[in-house]
């Protein structure tokens, strides 16, 4: 089954470019810590402030001299531990949601569905705005990995992870629908499997496609979703740097100092289009339907 997977997921170019790409950007962020120490990405040598790239400063500086290129390294970091962690509490949301309301259906799916179908009818882009904005400054700065993060990041973190969920719980609701009445799930209740085995033993098992699936899409949604509030300045706060964060900072200066928002502009661009890209792949890998190669 695993080569079948690879076989099919390798046809797929463009997936192939997306992981490719996504590994030189997870060595990109966590690899170039090695090399830049945090002090020196936070270090202000405002004599060399806008200063454009070149050979000692490969990305220029910005607007109180510190290195863009080391800026990027540990922005991408905290972007995507925001994208996993946040999709992290939607996989589980997601899956604890829409494994109940399938499998036990009637009054338990009433409720969780109409619970489901009243957190989409809210615009998930003006939650996060109006929580970030009431919450971002109530959290204290917290130490982790050996590295301080402002409270903003949890929040973040949060608010993208719970009001993002109910799309895969309607995934798994509809595996679930169609799985339970086969015949390995009968046979398990007629030995006396218990329902929690039945669920996390036997049917999710078989559901895990559609799953990794929508994980994958949902952590470009989530970088872009903390990248436009911290444009706004409502997302993960200073010290902290982010992508989006450091695009906030290039606002007044699109045409004087361009290369404050084309370095963390790209990364984000890279990263979201790989992730779908690997997505798409993936998709079409795991698709019980797709021609064998």
């Amino acid at each position: 089954m695993g080569q079948l997977v690879w076989r099919r997921f390798r046809r797929h170019k463009m997936a192939i470019f997306g992981a490719v790409t996504l590994i030189l950007l997870f060595i990109y962020s966590i690899g170039g810590a090695l090399i830049f120490p945090e002090s020196y990405a936070n270090f202000a040598d405002t004599p060399l402030r806008l200063t454009a790239p070149n050979l000692q400063h490969p990305f220029g500086t910005d607007t109180i001299g510190r290195d863009v290129l080391a800026r990027t390294i540990y922005g991408g970091q905290i972007s995507l531990m925001i994208g996993m962690l946040a999709v992290l509490i939607e996989v589980v949301l997601g899956i604890l949601v829409g494994a109940l309301a399938g499998y036990y259906g009637g009054i338990v799916d009433s409720i969780l569905m109409r619970i489901t179908e009243a957190m989409l009818n809210i615009p998930e882009i003006f939650l996060l705005i109006v929580m970030a904005k009431f919450f971002g400054g109530e959290i204290p700065e917290v130490d982790l990995f050996g590295r301080t993060f402002s409270g903003s990041v949890i929040v973040i973190v949060l608010i993208i992870g719970l009001t993002s969920w109910m799309y895969l719980a309607r995934i798994v609701r509809a595996q679930f629908l169609s799985l339970k009445e086969n015949d390995f799930v009968l046979a398990a209740r007629a030995t006396g499997t218990s329902n929690f085995e039945i669920i996390f033993r036997h049917i999710l098992p078989n559901s895990i496609a559609p799953i990794i699936v929508s994980a994958t899409l949902g952590v470009a949604n989530a970088i872009l979703a903390e990248a436009y509030i911290s444009f706004l300045g409502l997302g993960v706060q200073p010290p902290t740097a982010t992508w989006g964060n450091m695009l906030d900072g290039a606002n007044n200066y699109l045409e004087s100092a361009p290369w404050l928002w084309f370095f963390p502009g790209l990364l984000i661009l890279l990263t979201v289009l790989s992730i779908n890209f690997l997505g798409d792949g993936l998709r079409d890998a795991l698709d019980p339907h797709s021609r064998a190669a």
